[in-house]
């Protein structure tokens, strides 16, 4: 597999999203990423594909007792085989108008193998330009089929009211699926360090190097700044194992959960990463070549190669352009926008149109994730008028169909979701007991009931697609970001907008990346600081005074770096850390001490 070919990936998205992306653009050079929450979604789009593809099908029933692995490691051994039939044919394919090896080098920007691609199609000689073909055809390689698993979503497993082991957790069942897999690609951890997760990925041998010192299997982390990665990457390579890539992503300008830093802005994690890349890799690979040579591995001298990437609310090519030139990143990651591409992600046809129709307001930072983890949300989504109906006939909560977060132990002995109706049910009967004031009790009660079941509902839209539940309601996880979209777009499309070919960009007013993450950040702790001031926070005064205190520094980098920007994109950009600025000093703090 290749993942330098394109100067993007597309991340993971939802549940369902992105599951079965791979098939869609892997052959093309791009790189793309399955989540591995919902293991019962993914058996059904295992069947849909062997039925349409013709490829054999053995139902994984639920009364095995590893039935999630093993769903796991069929199917992406199924989306690696189909995948490679795929990329045979494109190798195959005629260089014509239309064909699929004529859209993969189009497609793609200006590396050396488009100009060799582009000579080519110059040369008038036959036979040479015969032998060039033979020559592109080879190198026309896939982009990797990574997956996604979120550390925080290991729930154990319990069988007729007893534990089972702890290799039969949701993240660690996940992880030997794709591990005994045939994927020679990464799995990216997300979420924040997962010990016994990451312990037991030293258990594979395949994360470990070849006798060529390959990997087969790779490690990604995605981290929102450099401490994140160090921890995690120290820990991990204490095991012998090492990671490939840092995949950087805003705390809060993305899509899905959002996990807000204390207030550490995108551009100065970018730029800690540029001047300490060196030293990050240095220093781990003599931690990973010592525990390598403690368990009996052969040792590189030189460390394993290490990309730095960057996602989380890209959405103009300038701005892509920038992070590529300025922080040496390697790749981004563009998702949202994709969600209007039909052939790459699986968003049903009603909620494409709500996704178009989408305004202020409609995309929000919700409390809406069992997970207690902020969750951006589209307002108008089937799953959000369910949850909103449920309540009005005076049965609040979901039936938990799936119980991926079935985390919570407060009210009984075997958990159960935050979002379900026996949660619900047992903690409003419970709420006047707290001794709250009225406001505290009107904020705490809003929040319990804003849980929705999105476990299962962010795979809705492929349920609807592919018939495996036609009464499926759907979530939408889209960043903000969406509205500067209007329309729905192809694959071709979607990439000329990435690489400045052409712009998609509906919204004349967007704020630049950096300034709406700013944006985002001064309204969380605005946010912060009034639940704090109900009593409803478990932050320490102090942390408010750190928070702004990065906040400060951030803007005060920004002012630096707009140095870098054209003359009426400079101006644009001060303007609006000015009006900024003054909006963070209105935000009254918890007094410290």
């Amino acid at each position: 597999m290749n993942d330098s070919t394109h100067l993007f990936h597309i991340p993971v998205m939802g549940t369902g999203f992105t599951i079965d992306t791979p098939l869609r653009v892997a052959k093309y050079g791009i790189s793309s990423v399955i989540p591995l929450v919902d293991d019962v979604l993914i058996e059904g789009v295992r069947k849909f594909h062997c039925e349409k593809h013709g490829e054999p099908y053995e139902e994984i029933s639920n009364s095995n007792q590893d039935a999630r692995a093993l769903r796991i490691t069929a199917y992406l051994s199924l989306v690696d085989r189909l995948v490679q039939q795929q990329v045979v044919a494109l190798q195959a394919s005629p260089f014509e108008e239309g064909s699929d090896i004529t859209r993969y080098f189009e497609m793609l920007p200006e590396i050396p193998l488009k100009q060799a691609y582009n000579e080519m199609l110059a040369i008038t000689d036959g036979a040479a330009k015969a032998l060039m073909q033979a020559d592109l055809r080879q190198q026309a390689v896939p982009g990797s089929i990574d997956v996604n698993i979120m550390t925080k979503l290991d729930r154990d497993i319990y069988l007729n009211g007893d534990k089972l082991a702890a290799e039969f957790s949701d993240a660690m069942a996940a992880l030997r699926g794709f591990a005994n897999s045939t994927l020679n690609s990464s799995v990216v951890f997300s979420a924040g360090i997962n010990q016994r997760l990451y312990t037991y990925a030293a258990t594979f041998k395949d994360f470990f190097p070849d006798k060529n010192g390959e990997l087969k299997k790779k490690i990604i982390l995605k981290v929102s700044d450099y401490r994140s990665a160090s921890v995690q990457g120290r820990f991990l390579a204490k095991r012998g194992l090492w990671v490939s890539e840092y995949r950087i992503e805003s705390g809060l300008n993305c899509g899905g959960h959002a996990f807000a830093t204390d207030g550490y802005l995108i551009g100065p994690v970018l730029e800690e990463f540029k001047e300490k890349r060196q030293e990050l890799i240095e220093s781990l690979h003599a931690t990973y070549a010592k525990a390598l040579a403690g368990l009996g591995w052969s040792v590189n001298d030189e460390p394993h190669n290490v990309s730095i990437t960057v996602q989380g609310g890209i959405g103009t090519a300038a701005e892509n352009e920038f992070l590529l030139r300025y922080y040496l990143v390697d790749r981004t990651g563009w998702g949202t926008p994709f969600l209007l591409v039909p052939e790459v992600t699986n968003v049903d046809e009603i909620h494409l149109e709500k996704l178009l129709a989408a305004a202020d307001g409609d995309v929000y930072l919700s409390d809406s994730s069992p997970l207690r983890v902020p969750f951006w949300n589209l307002r108008t989504s089937a799953s959000e008028e369910t949850r909103r109906q449920h309540i009005r006939e005076g049965k609040p909560g979901s039936p938990c169909v799936k119980g991926a977060a079935r985390l919570n132990t407060e009210f009984t002995d075997i958990p159960i979701c935050p979002a379900s109706r026996a949660y619900i049910k047992r903690k409003l009967q419970h709420l006047p007991e707290e001794g709250l004031s009225a406001e505290q009790l009107a904020a705490v009660k809003e929040s319990v009931l804003s849980k929705s079941c999105i476990c299962h509902d962010l795979g809705g839209g492929t349920a609807l697609k592919y018939g495996i539940d036609p009464a499926a309601t759907p979530s939408i996880c889209c960043g903000p970001g969406i509205l500067d979209f209007s329309k729905i777009s192809t694959l071709e499309q979607m990439v000329a907008h990435i690489y400045g070919w052409h712009s998609l960009i509906n919204n004349k007013d967007r704020p630049h990346m950096f300034v709406r993450e700013l944006m985002l950040y001064i309204d969380h702790l605005r946010q912060e600081s009034k639940n704090f001031d109900l009593k409803l926070s478990f932050r320490a005064p102090t942390y408010f005074h750190k928070f702004k205190e990065n906040l400060l520094l951030g803007i005060e980098y920004y002012q630096r770096l707009a140095g870098q920007f054209m003359e009426e994109q400079r101006t644009q950009f001060l303007a609006a850390l000015k009006v900024l600025l003054d909006d963070l000093d209105t935000i009254a703090l918890p007094e410290a001490g």
